[in-house]
């Protein structure tokens, strides 16, 4: 199987030119139109059988094996960011508004190397790959949820993902057992008090202090209710409230998130956020609405399947290069698959300071260390082979 491998190193550049392509052409949540017909065009290019349209914009391949064996699937997400592309280079996005800011271009990239790999040697395997290739990660409810409805899973026995994180340096691996990837769960407070002339204060509820009290007061349930060694973050990200200088505003909207790892704890966040939206919203006469959104589960990697990554990353890298990873308070859909079977979710690092990829995900100059997407599918490919082993 080692020839696998060898097969990545031969077809890299070819990795990075569909990589910079889905660069160039990226495509928002639910709307992965052009990018799945990219991708189903290739699976079907290889003799793979294809599967288009699964839960929305998903495309699953299927490639059998010439011995029999388990059946292993292999995630990417395929959508894109509302965001301006400010990098200058050969692969700028060129539709306006629109990048692929987190590195789902690489995701895609490296599973189908994977695939055009793997589809030359299918005699050699000792089982079955699935390619799943998925739509609307980046936005809830996610692409996942919907996939796996619609089969996705169907006949899988372990599941694997990988991704590409700027955070960590280029060369190195990343994960952790059980929890690793918070609930991201998201918040929105509606104050609605009685509007004034700003001179007569007393005369009105004033929305703008009522909800001024309540980002402080949340801020309670971190610091002095939650078990300081248990994560948790209550973060107000927006806060909407009046139209003039010299008028108390009648109603102000805080939106924000809630990021845990305990399910226990999520559940518990979200009642006593409410207890002091309502003794906070009394006090001062006002009434509120208060709407609380579940994000995704939290990312909960299989103690096994963790025990295999630290083995097979460390027999391919060395252990220098592989580490356990802190908690992420990012989250992710691939959630969803961890419950429903047994696999690990992988950071591989993808930035490099000597070359300027240093900005964050999310960010509008944001790119990779290209030569992640070649470690990450190394790293992929070895899973699923050790698990048919």
């Amino acid at each position: 199987m080692n020839n696998m491998h060898d097969d990545l190193q031969a077809i890299y550049e070819e990795m990075v030119g569909w990589r910079r392509y889905l660069h160039q052409n990226p495509e928002l949540s639910y709307q992965e139109y052009d990018t799945a017909a990219f991708v189903a065009k290739h699976l079907e290019s290889w003799g793979i059988e294809v599967r288009t349209s699964v839960g929305g914009n998903g495309v699953v391949g299927l490639l059998r094996g010439g011995e029999p064996g388990p059946t292993v699937a292999l995630r990417a997400d395929m959508d894109a960011l509302p965001i301006q592309d400010e990098k200058s280079c050969s692969y700028t996005s060129t539709k306006k508004g629109i990048m692929h800011a987190c590195g789902h271009d690489a995701h895609t990239s490296t599973l189908l190397g994977i695939a055009k790999v793997a589809s030359v040697r299918r005699a050699e395997l000792k089982g079955n790959l699935v390619f799943l290739f998925q739509h609307a990660e980046e936005i809830s409810p996610g692409g996942a949820d919907s996939m796996i409805k619609a089969g996705c899973l169907d006949e899988v026995d372990a599941v694997f993902g990988v991704h590409l994180w700027t955070p960590f340096p280029v060369g190195h691996v990343y994960t952790r057992p059980g929890a690793f990837m918070a609930a991201p769960d998201e918040f929105t407070i509606r104050i609605q008090g009685k509007g004034g002339h700003g001179g007569l204060p007393h005369q009105t509820i004033d929305s703008v202090y009522v909800a001024s009290q309540l980002v402080v007061n949340l801020q309670s349930i971190v610091s002095r209710q939650v078990d300081p060694v248990d994560p948790c973050v209550v973060s107000v990200g927006s806060f909407h409230g009046g139209t003039s200088f010299n008028v108390i505003a009648e109603t102000s909207v805080l939106n924000g998130t809630v990021r845990t790892f305990n399910p226990a704890l999520r559940d518990d966040v979200r009642e006593r956020m409410e207890r002091i939206v309502k003794g906070t919203c009394e006090i001062a006469q006002a009434t509120y609405e208060f709407e609380y959104k579940l994000g995704y589960p939290t990312v909960i990697n299989d103690l096994k399947e963790a025990e295999r990554f630290a083995r097979v990353s460390t027999a391919m890298f060395g252990a220098e290069h592989v580490h356990e990873s802190p908690l992420i308070m990012a989250g992710e859909d691939f959630a969803y698959y961890l419950q429903e079977r047994p696999g690990c979710f992988i950071f591989v690092g993808a930035g490099n300071v000597e070359s300027g990829i240093i900005y964050p995900h999310h960010h509008p100059r944001f790119d990779i260390d290209e030569r992640s997407m070649l470690q990450a599918a190394n790293l992929l490919l070895a899973m699923a082979l050790d698990y048919m082993a």
